[in-house]
């Protein structure tokens, strides 16, 4: 009886070993394969499905602009990431903003604008959309709209300087948050 219980305490033990060996070689397999297919931040913000998955509320529509926009002036990109990322940014914008910004105009605009900033020295280091509870909602001329402040803060130099940008969207037919346009210091855009 020994001899049967101790050959079967070995063949279990070696099954518990293979077994944890099988596990531990598949799960550093599948780290590893994880680890490759990390995204960039461009690359992240380039996958999200704006048709399937839009932004429920002018807080989230700004956010991800922010994600956009910190992939603008922030990361290094490929020219066709740029022109998808401009692509993406559109995607947000209501109708007469896109209206105002013909695409090729926009692109050369925005190209302009990251170039500038970037030979500046100038980097996104925060930007903080407002509360849900702070954005001012309005009827005009029939249309939904709501107000929304953002703050950034740019480091240029070694120095911070925050600007800070007002926000307004306009209810689509779709019931979806799009951006009109912007105002700053130096008044109302419809530009990038």
């Amino acid at each position: 009886m020994k001899k049967k219980t101790i050959v079967i305490t070995i063949i279990i033990t070696l099954v518990i070993v293979g077994v944890i060996g099988a596990y531990t070689y598949l799960s550093r397999r599948a780290y590893g394969n994880v680890d490759n297919t990390k995204l960039s931040k461009v690359q992240l913000v380039l996958s999200y499905d704006l048709q399937k998955n839009y932004p429920a509320s002018v807080r989230k529509v700004i956010e991800f602009y922010i994600d956009i926009q910190k992939c603008f002036y922030n990361e290094e990109y490929t020219d066709e990431e740029l022109e998808a990322l401009g692509m993406k940014a559109r995607e947000l914008y209501d109708d007469e903003l896109l209206d105002a910004n013909e695409i090729s105009t926009y692109m050369q605009k925005l190209s302009a604008d990251i170039g500038a900033f970037k030979t500046n020295n100038r980097r996104m280091t925060n930007a903080v959309p407002g509360a849900s509870t702070s954005v001012f909602y309005f009827e005009e001329d029939g249309y939904e709209f709501a107000r929304i402040r953002c703050g950034y803060t740019i480091t240029e130099n070694y120095t911070n300087k925050t600007v800070p940008i007002v926000y307004v969207l306009r209810k689509d037919s779709n019931k979806r948050w799009k951006i009109y346009g912007w105002q700053n210091d130096t008044g109302v855009s419809t530009g990038n």
